[in-house]
Formats: structure tokens, sequence, C-alpha cells
């Protein structure tokens, strides 16, 4: 098997980069710097709208974001909240519905979610989404989950009860767009 070439692949430039899909990754006091790379990345390559950094979170150009990102950050638009409940309000105003991605007692599957979420609006496609993701030890805070429309767990079979954030990124971002 041979590998394409970048012509072969017909990407478009930074510029031409248009968002397909009305999903916003919402980064709540993520400490990494690679995570937030690692999230604007995956949000370029599955087309989705842009990212919301809150609170602690680093913000281009910090070198480690620049490092994993791989100018994904020149493609995909950004916001900075001082908060995260400044977010949710931001885009609560708009419509989005707000769904934490976090284990807690009324979360659903994500393998159920996409299904549900058509059925109740009753819908051919999506509604525009703002999809949480928490610190890095301390998860989605509590007040940032009480005001979120829905929670959303990804179903693990090992020992460990949690991933990456940026691997929880690619999978939620994955089943949404697909």
């Amino acid at each position: 098997m041979q590998k394409l070439s970048m012509d072969e692949l017909n990407r478009v430039s930074a510029d031409e980069f248009q968002p397909k899909h009305e999903i916003v990754i919402m980064l709540d006091n993520v400490r990494s710097a690679l995570n937030v790379g690692s999230a604007f990345r995956t949000a370029d390559a599955f087309g989705l709208q842009s990212l919301a950094l809150c609170g602690i979170t680093a913000q281009p150009p910090h070198r480690d974001i620049l490092k994993t990102a791989l100018g994904a950050d020149e493609s995909v638009s950004w916001h900075y909240f001082q908060s995260s409940l400044a977010a949710l309000d931001f885009y609560k105003a708009q419509n989005y519905l707000l769904i934490g991605v976090e284990q807690t007692v009324s979360s659903i599957s994500l393998a159920t979610l996409k299904n549900q979420l058509l059925n109740e609006l009753d819908c051919k496609k999506m509604p525009p989404i703002v999809l949480v993701f928490g610190n890095e030890v301390e998860g989605v805070a509590q007040e940032v989950l009480n005001r979120c429309d829905y929670a959303v767990e990804i179903p693990q079979f090992g020992s460990k009860h949690s991933l990456n954030i940026s691997v929880c990124v690619g999978i939620v971002a994955w089943e949404l767009v697909r």
C-alpha cells in the first residue's frame, strides 16, 4: 500500500477551511496546552465550528498548542472566556445544546446520545451543540455540569475509569459527525 501525497489528499488551506458541523468544543480549565492543541486538530479534522477556551486553559500562540495543533489553530476559530459559566451563558443564549462529557449519576452512554437527540428533537440533523470537556484531574466542574442539558459518557471496560481528554474529544466528536 502506498500512502497518498499531500496533493492527493485534496486538503484545503487554513484560509479556505469552512466548518461543516455546528459543534463547539469547550475546554473547562484544561491544564495541558498539548491537550488544547490536540482539540484544535480534532476540530479541524472533523470540520467543527470552533473552540471555547475557558479559565486556565491555554490559548494560542502557546508553544505546546502549536506543537500538537500543527496549524489547526489557524483554521479553527476560538474564543476565550474568563469562566466556563460565562461561555455556557453565551452559547445557551444562541440556543446551543450544552453537553457535558463526564461520568455522572444521570449521564447517558455516547452510544445512545445521537439517536436520543434526534428522536427527542424530532429533526433530521443535529442541533448546534457545545461539548464540554473538563480538567484532566477534576473533570467538568459540578457548577458547569449543573447548567448542561445532558451529560454523556464513553463506555469503558478496563480497570481505569477515564481517558485522556484528547482521546475523549476525538471519540465524542467522531460519534456526533459520522
